[in-house]
């Protein structure tokens, strides 16, 4: 199976699925030795609006301190590219609440992807969303 778009998404959201500390180590594991796909997962937590730049910044520096992604504008770039394009998917149910959860990123050769899996709402009353973007890079 020729590995791009595809592959390289659904690995951004199992790693982004990921339960457990151990539980991502073995997906990350998995997804290099499997597929040479290199991924990384960050937890978020906070209120949505005012928290927008920082789960971008949090993507980016997990993205680089893994080697996902190499210290160059165009890979930085495509991860904030792709961790904004998901956090507008994720947007009309999260405006004004608390959000919580996972962002996974995705790497093999030019395509990157970002997810991001939060629980959304207040107290106990949580929404579940998953936000996905995709960037190619040279």
């Amino acid at each position: 199976m020729e590995i791009g778009s595809k592959i390289v998404a659904t690995s951004a959201i199992q790693i982004a699925l990921s339960l457990s500390r151990s539980e991502e180590v073995a997906v990350k594991k998995s997804l290099l030795e499997n597929y040479g796909v290199k991924a990384v997962a960050v937890d978020y937590g906070g209120e949505f609006i005012t928290s927008v730049a920082k789960i971008v910044e949090r993507a980016v520096v997990a993205a680089k301190r893994e080697g996902v992604i190499k210290e160059t504008h165009a890979d930085e770039g495509a991860v904030a590219g792709a961790t904004r394009e998901a956090l507008a998917q994720i947007m009309p149910k999260a405006i004004g609440l608390n959000v919580g959860g996972k962002i996974g990123v995705a790497r093999y050769k030019d395509h990157i992807s970002v997810a991001i899996f939060f629980g959304i709402g207040l107290l106990h009353l949580d929404e579940v969303s998953i936000g996905l973007g995709h960037r190619a890079v040279s």
